[in-house]
């Protein structure tokens, strides 16, 4: 089965589309705001924020690396010091931050460093990027609670920092779940993800 999963995973790569210029950063403006967060692929980080009402936009990008500008190929490769991250676009007067934080967690492993799921390497770490002290607070809070509750028996390694550069990646990775369905569903499923989650938390993860 280990050895199917990875021709399928060769096949899809074989069939990946061209590459194409990185899609508009969609910024923020009045009455918005952004939060980034970095959970592993973020074809997978895509489709739980992009239900909630209030979300505007999720867009898939690399941060919280050195190169400027960088390619896919460039922070697969782990060198760029980048990580695989959405940025959410979102209308705080409709969903708080404090929500997509409860989103987010229930949507990562967040016990292992430098790896989600099948995927290993420092592109692959959970982290969440902070705009300002406010964001800082409300992540240290959540995180401290998750500590408290005593869900886990080992430490959250999930890290809290800084927002830096964020990188739109090229166009065919966003909204790749809904492009490339079958693909989407073969990776998914075959990285272990939503058994993984459901282990972690307890319920059925949608994406």
């Amino acid at each position: 089965m280990t050895r199917l999963i990875f021709v399928l995973f060769g096949l899809l790569a074989l069939l990946r589309p061209a590459i194409a210029e990185p899609t508009a950063t969609h910024p923020a403006v009045a009455g918005q705001a952004e939060a980034i967060f970095a959970g592993g692929c973020f074809w997978c980080m895509e489709p739980p924020f992009e239900v909630l009402p209030g979300v505007l936009a999720v867009i898939s990008g690399y941060t919280g690396g050195r190169t400027q500008q960088p390619s896919y190929e460039e922070v697969s490769s782990g060198t760029t010091g980048h990580a695989e991250a959405v940025r959410i676009v979102y209308d705080p007067a409709k969903v708080s931050f404090e929500k997509l934080l409860e989103v987010f967690w229930h949507n990562i492993d967040p016990l292992t460093p430098d790896q989600q799921f099948c995927d290993k390497g420092t592109q692959y770490r959970s982290a969440i990027f902070y705009r300002d002290d406010a964001q800082r607070a409300a992540a240290e809070a959540s995180k401290q609670a998750l500590v408290a509750s005593g869900r886990f028996k080992t430490g959250v390694v999930t890290s809290i920092v800084p927002a830096t550069a964020f990188y739109p990646a090229e166009d065919y990775h966003q909204d790749y779940y809904k492009h490339n369905p079958l693909r989407y569903k073969y990776y998914r499923h075959g990285c272990g993800r939503d058994e993984r989650l459901e282990e972690l938390w307890g319920a059925k993860p949608k994406g």
